[in-house]
């Protein structure tokens, strides 16, 4: 993707790829070098390395679909390059190509260079080469709008009033 084509993109919703596995629907953060910042609902923020990206598309109802609640001071890594990101997340629990295939990892990121990137995962230490890398994320997630948030409350409240009672339920049985 072009680095002027994708800045033109930035603030706004866009679908990365068409279809997939790695197809995602985010707000365009930033666009660097070679690669650029989706804020996405499900993944949190991630990291698209630009030549892997097949398409993108903006759609106001891609746009609709969204529904994450962007605070105001978003704060994600910005670097000059991709080995220059990697660098700067160093021994952070990171999720690499995210489309839970078989390339796809989760662990601590030890190091990297210019060709490969080391991840500590089970016990092993893996090394990655960079040019498989389609995408990268780690530990930041936005959470989704207030409506989302208040039924997830409304739930757990109800869920642990259930609980709460039952316990007492079987408080009076031991007391018996």
């Amino acid at each position: 993707m072009d680095r002027e084509l994708m800045n033109m993109h930035v603030g706004k919703t866009i679908r990365v790829d068409r279809g997939g596995p790695e197809s995602r629907i985010g707000k365009l953060l930033a666009v660097f070098e070679d690669f650029f910042v989706l804020l996405t609902e499900k993944d949190g923020v991630v990291y698209y390395k630009t030549n892997h990206v097949r398409s993108i598309t903006e759609s106001s109802k891609d746009a609709m679909k969204l529904g994450l609640k962007i605070p105001e001071k978003l704060d994600f890594k910005t670097a000059e390059n991709f080995h220059k990101l990697l660098e700067s997340i160093r021994f952070q629990w990171v999720k690499i190509n995210r489309d839970g295939g078989p390339e796809s990892l989760e662990g601590v990121l030890s190091d990297s260079n210019k060709h490969y990137a080391s991840l500590i995962v089970n016990e092993e230490v893996v090394r990655f080469s960079l040019k498989h890398i389609r995408n990268i994320s780690y530990g930041l997630m936005v959470g989704k709008s207030s409506k989302d948030e208040d039924d997830c409350h409304s739930n757990n409240s109800n869920h642990n009033n259930e609980d709460h009672d039952s316990k007492k339920n079987d408080d009076n049985e031991d007391n018996e």
